[in-house]
């Protein structure tokens, strides 16, 4: 299994910002598949998943409205549009997979810097 993420990057407040994760390894109908981040001096947060089979979505309350996760299985890649972004969603952002049933996210990519100023 590997998650690659990339797109990350420094944009000023207000901003929008796009970063994706290829994923490779496992058949992506069976799993959830989630963004995180984390910032220095904070816990990791769940920022938004996307379930099987419906591919339905949650999403924090910090970013509801403002960041949209999708999925496009051709090309295996995990995506998370992100608008209207504020100096609080600096972070490095990770992508993570998980088999459905299990509990917790198994794999994890390397991250990608979010800076918002």
């Amino acid at each position: 299994v590997q998650l690659v993420e990339s797109g990350g990057g420094s944009v000023q407040a207000g901003g929008s910002l796009n970063v994706s994760c290829v994923y490779s390894g496992f058949t992506a109908s069976s799993y959830c598949l989630a963004w995180f981040r984390k910032s220095p001096g904070m816990e990791r947060e769940g920022v938004a998943a996307l379930f099987p089979p419906s591919g339905s979505t949650t999403y924090a309350d910090s970013v509801k409205g403002r960041f949209t996760i999708s999925r496009d299985n051709a090309k295996k890649t995990l995506s998370l549009q992100m608008n209207s972004l504020k100096p609080e969603d600096t972070a490095m952002y990770y992508c993570a997979a998980r088999w459905y049933r299990r509990t917790d996210y198994d794999y994890w990519g390397q991250g990608t810097q979010v800076t918002v100023s």
